[in-house]
């Protein structure tokens, strides 16, 4: 386990809420990682009771230590503004009041692929990369970070960009892959697709690729033909809660 006072990061997903402390100096987890199955229904007072469990089993290392928390979410200033895989009454919720309701501690709230964007910007495949970088996640959805010069744009949300008159996610996401039954050809050649618009509107120098399917990036990372680089995520699952954690302890110096 880590020091007193280490920093806890907390993953909010459909299925599983995921926490640990972290260590923001070797950017990597400081503890094994407790998983709750998300609640059913999601609501913003029993996802932060979940919440409020995992702070508690890990009181002892994180200390009054600042905690990240990230939602499949749009968030502003704290307030979330869509509600993906999540209760709708998450909408128009202020995330870190409620969870700073719940354990009595300071919350930093952010979008769930932001929040890995800032992973991999810091400590991952983004690491020292000049210009522009656009991660994305391929899994039951598409999520979307973009840094430029080293700094997250929020809120992307690229996986609802339009491809044949539907959300680019509900024709390009891995979930797609399974649902439909595709091979890894059919399936490369609307990831094809998906990457060459991307790098028609926003022409990034280097497209990162994160989700569960990243760890068979060899399957098709290789057969994609686009301009800039197209490289796996390096931090995988535990990106959201180490990227959540840097923002918390970030923001708290201010």
């Amino acid at each position: 386990m880590g020091k007193k006072g280490t920093p806890l990061g907390i993953d909010i997903g459909g299925s599983g809420i995921k926490g640990a402390p972290v260590d923001l100096k070797r950017g990597e987890l400081a503890g094994e990682r407790l998983r709750i199955d998300t609640p059913k229904p999601a609501t913003p007072d029993a996802v932060a009771a979940v919440v409020d469990e995992i702070v508690d089993y890990f009181a002892d290392v994180t200390d009054d230590s600042p905690i990240g928390v990230t939602v499949p979410a749009v968030v502003i200033r704290g307030t979330v503004l869509s509600a993906a895989n999540i209760d709708p009454a998450w909408v128009n919720t202020d995330a870190e009041a409620l969870i700073k309701e719940h354990t009595g501690r300071s919350v930093t709230v952010l979008n769930d692929a932001d929040a890995a964007g800032l992973a991999e910007l810091y400590y991952g495949a983004a690491k020292g990369v000049q210009g522009l970088v656009i991660l994305t996640t391929l899994g039951t959805g598409i999520g979307s970070a973009i840094i430029h010069e080293g700094r997250l744009v929020p809120n992307s949300e690229l996986g609802h960009l339009e491809m044949d008159g539907h959300d680019a996610e509900d024709i390009a996401a891995s979930s797609r892959k399974d649902i439909e039954n595709l091979s890894w050809e059919e399936y490369i050649e609307r990831l094809q697709r998906y990457y060459s618009m991307l790098e028609r509107l926003f022409s990034p120098d280097l497209i990162i690729v994160g989700g569960g399917i990243s760890k068979d990036s060899d399957d098709f990372l290789p057969h994609l033909r686009l301009r800039a680089p197209i490289v796996p995520a390096q931090l995988r699952n535990q990106a959201g809660i180490i990227g959540a954690a840097h923002l918390a302890v970030d923001l708290a110096k201010k």
